[in-house]
């Protein structure tokens, strides 16, 4: 070896001509974002080339948060999923689409994309390219975007316990939350429908009007209801399904057979987040087992008993499989996470046995003891209403301070709390007992 080359490299002195540093710079951040920040790292990127009002992510990887939202408040904060899920459906795959869309609830100017592999939304409202030709600043658009969809999935892969365990609070508070609004708003146009029909009223054009706007309301509000369901839970065949087809592409080139035993039809829907992180548990197996040699048939069974989702995994080795190596490990925590369990049977000369037991409720949990959190009176005054759904300006009038107080002590509450949004510091609000 030379003498050149035996020497270390070192950093140039002076920048490389023609390298857009500040792009990479942000591809860089973007790329270590963690994903309370995603949002925010990808508008700070694509602003130079794509300015906007406000940039919404749409995803239902993210089972607790499918929205990552940065940008003006009056957009991020009235935005909803069925606006969102309603654009989404019109796109066509990964095919960039400006035009004008219901956002925030407002027609409003957007540039919206999906993810083809995960299906994510990307919009942009009030975009504004930075060539008149759209073509360069979009292309750096779409590439920040799939940068962006493909660091979410595997954030989402490899989550930890914790965010598991909140992601679950926060999509069960909002099945809550939504089924108290469709039970309220049912009953008042139910209602109102009743009083529109009656016959003692001879107004029958208005009648037959109204009646009409009414019964549209109660379809959207129940859809509505449905389709934030439909987020948090999925029924067991269909997330197995979904698991044949991530291993489809492993089985066409692996030589291994992946057999799969389809779940009961009518099993019980499981919860977003155990349905993810069965197939990400079922999918590390696999791989793990294909390593050891002589294996050429997996076999995968989903079953549900009502209050479990029962997975088995079985390979026909010669039994060489580890259960200390650190990949076994790092499912195991997975499946902790879910306060799951799991055994592995060994069987030397006959094969790796898996069975995994993953609750479909969450622990029952005892209103507990906030002290720990150190809160000041005031700030747990504000996280009682803030536990009750009140918004700031009703908090501010019931405690009788400024909404600007109210968003210190709100701002502190994330900090103590260590979570990111009002729906987290609600959800863990409510497993302590607060109401």
């Amino acid at each position: 070896m030379s003498a050149a080359t035996d020497e270390p490299l070192k950093e140039s002195a002076t920048p490389i001509s023609g390298v857009p540093w500040p792009l990479l710079q942000k591809v860089a951040a973007l790329a270590d974002a963690p994903l309370t920040q995603i949002a925010e790292r990808l508008r700070d990127a694509a602003l130079h080339y794509m300015g906007s009002s406000a940039l919404v992510i749409f995803t239902e990887d993210c089972t607790g948060r499918p929205q990552k939202k940065a940008g003006a408040e009056e957009i991020i904060s009235r935005v909803s999923i069925a606006e969102l899920d309603s654009l989404r459906t019109a796109l066509s795959e990964e095919t960039p689409w400006f035009g004008e869309a219901e956002i925030a609830g407002q027609s409003r100017p957007v540039l919206a994309m999906k993810h083809a592999s995960s299906h994510a939304l990307l919009v942009l409202t009030n975009p504004q390219p930075s060539d008149p030709e759209h073509t360069d600043g979009l292309d750096v658009v779409k590439y920040l975007w799939r940068i962006a969809a493909r660091r979410i999935q595997e954030k989402v892969a490899d989550a930890p316990p914790s965010y598991l365990l909140e992601s679950r609070a926060a999509s069960a508070e909002r099945v809550r939350v939504t089924a108290e609004l469709t039970d309220l708003h049912s009953t008042t146009l139910e209602t109102l429908l009743a009083a529109l029909r009656s016959s003692s009223l001879d107004d029958a054009s208005a009648r037959t009007i109204v009646t009409d706007l009414t019964a549209k309301a109660l379809v959207g509000l129940r859809t509505l209801s449905d389709r934030t369901t439909d987020l948090v839970e999925e029924p067991v065949a269909t997330a197995f399904e979904r698991l044949r087809e991530d291993l489809r592409p492993l089985m066409s080139f692996s030589g291994v057979e992946v057999e799969f035993i389809k779940p009961p039809l009518n099993g019980r829907a499981l919860p977003g987040e155990v349905a993810h992180a069965a197939r990400a548990i079922v999918r590390g197996f696999v791989l793990v087992m294909m390593e050891q040699a002589d294996v050429s048939r997996v076999r995968t069974q989903w079953d549900c008993d009502g209050e479990n989702l029962l997975i088995n995994v079985r390979d026909n080795g010669r039994g060489e499989l580890s259960s200390d190596a650190p990949s076994i490990a790092r499912l195991d925590r997975r499946v902790q996470a879910l306060t799951g369990t799991m055994q592995i049977d060994v069987m030397t000369g006959w094969g790796v046995d898996v069975i995994v037991t993953l609750p479909l409720d969450p622990p029952a949990r005892p209103a507990g003891d906030v002290a720990g959190w150190n809160l000041a009176d005031r700030e747990l005054e504000v996280l009682q209403h803030l536990a009750a759904g009140k918004r700031n300006r009703t908090i501010a009038s019931a405690l009788g301070i400024s909404e600007n107080t109210v968003k210190f002590h709100v701002r502190n509450l994330f900090k103590k709390l260590d979570v990111g949004s009002r729906t987290e510091a609600i959800a863990v609000a409510h497993s302590q007992g607060l109401r």
